[in-house]
């Protein structure tokens, strides 16, 4: 993952200050995950004096999984957030979607099959929402408040009075119950390491082709430096405990992959087109429509798949399944994250480092048995703190003409 510089406006009279330079970069937005991550560091601190074993194997390991369902999520409702709409019902489609792989599994249906069909149906309900917004003109606010009214009653309907319907099936289960090996962990770090490095000089050479600025050599070998310590540690500290959670990697592939989509293909390009400007996106010739109704059912995929790993990690369906503050959860983690509520700017990466935030915040509130009073206080403190940082950001650059 590479981050693009913009050019900063003339300064006159005296040279300012480089720190001054740089806090004004930051509240820029140039560096958008900066303060997610300083932010995550602090957090991780405070808990590991409070609590030593924060940072223990075993706990991290419990945070990647807390982490993984609300982390799917989020990609879902970044996708939206880019488009500068908003989806309230991905939560309640998880739900469903967890119930439909219940229901199918309870009944000896394949688990694969179990998974495929899951899959259909969060594509399916996400489509009809996408037609519902683009064909029939109704705002996304509200076709999505309709959807999770609507699919809460349905998960009742599917599973009855029970409310719960236990899962078996092992390949289910080990979803969030299975490991890497400890060497499988550390050549999947190698491999991420070098696919990381590689697309770091890919990007390189191609702003030289272009004729564009280049990072400073040390930046650019700094960097990669960084990602081999960061790899490095997660895989050994993990390692430590049982090893790298089969869920985790689940979510990394959908981050890596979906961040390739956007951020180096056309399809990523009229996305982050549209949700800065639809009307000159249309006037580009983007299909706008298609493009709204494609996302919307990526969508609905993506909280399938976030519903398959929820009721792997609770072991059954049940109705609460898709309920709580995890739909809350899965919009603060986009937003803390760096994925503006205006649309058009943000990153699949900072859904990742937005349920790092908030899933940290829950496993270390729980690890002190915090009420959940504190936990929502210090939840919505963070977010109202992002979207602020994000409406400055925004303010600055209308101001700038970036």
């Amino acid at each position: 993952m590479s981050t693009g510089v913009s050019a900063q406006p003339p300064i006159t009279g005296n040279k300012a200050p480089k720190s001054s330079s740089l806090i004004n970069r930051v509240i820029g937005g140039d560096f958008s995950l900066l303060p997610v991550l300083l932010s995550l560091l602090l957090i991780w601190v405070i808990f590991e004096i409070i609590n030593p074993n924060f940072l223990s194997g075993r706990n991290l390991s419990n945070l990647v999984l807390q982490m993984a369902e609300i982390g799917t999520l989020a990609i879902a409702e970044t996708f939206i957030l880019l488009l500068a709409e908003i989806d309230l019902s991905v939560a309640a489609l998880s739900g469903v979607c967890g119930s439909i792989l219940g229901l199918l599994s309870a009944n000896g249906v394949n688990p694969y099959l179990c998974i495929l069909a899951a899959l259909v149906v969060g594509a399916a309900l996400g489509l009809f929402q996408g037609f519902w917004v683009t064909i029939i003109g109704v705002p996304a606010l509200i076709v999505t408040l309709a959807g999770q009214l609507g699919y809460q009653g349905l998960i009742l309907v599917l599973l009855g009075q029970e409310g719960t319907i236990p899962i078996s099936n092992n390949t289910l289960l080990g979803i969030a119950s299975a490991y890497l090996g400890r060497w499988e962990g550390w050549v999947l770090g190698a491999v991420v390491v070098v696919l990381y490095a590689w697309s770091v000089l890919h990007n390189r050479a191609a702003r030289k082709r272009m004729g564009l600025t280049l990072p400073s050599h040390s930046k650019t070998i700094g960097s990669i430096v960084a990602v081999v310590i960061g790899i490095g540690i997660v895989v050994y500290v993990l390692n430590s405990y049982n090893g790298i959670p089969v869920a985790g990697l689940i979510l990394f592939i959908l981050v890596a992959g979906f961040a390739i989509l956007t951020q180096t293909t056309s399809f990523g390009r009229h996305l982050y087109a549209i949700g800065g400007n639809v009307e000159a996106s249309r006037r580009a010739g983007v299909n706008v429509r298609k493009m709204k109704i494609i996302i919307f059912t990526l969508s609905g995929v993506l909280g399938a798949a976030g519903g398959i790993i929820g009721a792997s990690r609770l072991g059954s369906s049940t109705t609460e399944a898709g309920g709580g503050d995890l739909l809350m959860d899965s919009i603060a983690a986009a937003v803390i994250g760096g994925t503006s509520l205006f649309g058009g700017r943000g990153s699949i990466w900072n859904a990742l480092a937005g349920a790092l935030v908030i899933g940290s915040i829950e496993n270390g509130m729980d690890l002190l048995s915090a009420p959940s009073s504190t936990k929502y206080l210090v939840e919505g403190s963070i977010l109202l703190l992002a979207v602020t940082f994000d409406t400055i950001t925004r303010r600055r650059r209308q101001r700038i003409g970036k």
